[in-house]
């Protein structure tokens, strides 16, 4: 048996990788297989979440050991979470970056006897050298609303006259 996943980023544009991954595989692992996918070196603080049907972020499943009770990813295998009922999970990496991604067990199939797992099985989209902008209540090209920067901040020098303290 072999579990298919397809792994969204969180941006506009259609950027996804559907990756093959025994169900036996840690999370750990799969952390490093959904990184090298979206070219990243994995060395980065990463977390899953677990989700419901409708991507509402429930407990975390954190690379390290946190303490409070928490199992790190090297500790849990994948079949511990996803089964008939239980398809998703969130993925964050590169906690100063949050780049989030959607998983969601597409298929559960037979494993090809010459197949190296993990395997990537498909890409589509280029990942942007930034994380994307998650905001998309604006409208298409409308420009962000500017703060008045002028009212403590003159010629680049803070107005402390009217501070409260000495």
């Amino acid at each position: 048996m072999i579990y298919r996943f397809r792994i969204i980023l969180d941006a506009k544009e259609d950027i996804f990788r559907d990756l093959e991954i025994e169900p036996s595989a840690s999370l750990e692992d799969f952390h490093y297989a959904i990184a090298q996918s979206f070219g990243f070196g994995g060395q980065e603080m990463a977390s899953f979440y677990t989700t419901n049907e409708n991507w509402e972020q429930g407990e975390e499943l954190p690379l390290l050991d946190m303490g409070e009770g928490t199992t790190p990813m090297a500790g849990k295998s994948l079949d511990e979470f996803f089964d008939k009922d239980n398809h998703h999970l969130i993925y964050v990496y590169d906690f100063l970056s949050m780049w989030t991604f959607f998983v969601e067990l597409m298929e559960i199939g037979e494993k090809d006897p010459v197949a190296l797992y993990p395997n990537l099985i498909f890409g589509q989209g280029d990942v942007p050298e930034e994380v994307p902008d998650n905001n998309f209540d604006g409208e298409e090209g409308a420009e962000p609303e500017e703060e008045d920067e002028d009212d403590d901040l003159e010629d680049g020098i803070l107005d402390y006259d009217d501070a409260d303290f000495y």
